[in-house]
């Protein structure tokens, strides 16, 4: 199975494609989706959008596991960060893949095993349990990548594994 992690920013979306085969996880391709500073908004989002459909189709994951962030340091960066996880979710969409959402406590909890973790200690189980030694991984590509092996450890154990549903109401 390959999948797909992503942690959704508006400056730095990071993404990080594994390959779960017998239970051994393997790292595909990682990066972050950088959208230029002097762009608009919109430009913005199309960008991360455009940029996660040339990777889905040229890597084909099968599934897509994305950060949910439930908490934002005020209305305005939560807003904008909702805007981001919508065009990652259209780009999800648009290509087939089935959709799977983790909030930051699963996924560091997954990865090192404690909830509260801080961004470098998850980055560095990340390199331990895909055998990576890069030593300039962004933060943001180490926490999808993070995100990916969340879902294969939830895949394994056969748990949450109901794609994202949503009505369509706001």
């Amino acid at each position: 199975m390959r999948v797909l992690g992503i942690d959704p920013s508006l400056q730095s979306s990071g993404f990080g494609i594994i390959d779960d085969e017998a239970e051994v996880l393997q790292a595909v391709v990682y990066g972050v989706i950088k959208p230029e500073r002097a762009a608009t908004f919109p430009q913005k989002l199309n960008e991360i959008r455009t940029e996660l459909e040339k990777i889905i189709d040229l890597y084909s994951p099968q599934e897509v596991a994305i950060e949910n962030p439930f908490y934002a340091r005020n209305v305005r960066t939560a807003l904008s960060l909702g805007q981001v996880r919508g065009a990652v979710l259209i780009a999800a969409a648009s290509r087939q893949c089935q959709l799977y959402e983790y909030s930051a406590l699963e996924i560091k909890k997954a990865v090192t095993g404690y909830g509260q973790a801080e961004k470098d200690q998850v980055q560095r189980m990340v390199k331990i349990m895909l055998n990576l030694e890069d030593d300039r991984m962004p933060l943001d590509a180490s926490d999808a990548l993070a995100a990916a092996i969340c879902h294969a450890y939830q895949r394994l154990a056969g748990l949450n594994l109901k794609p994202e549903r949503k009505t369509g109401k706001l």
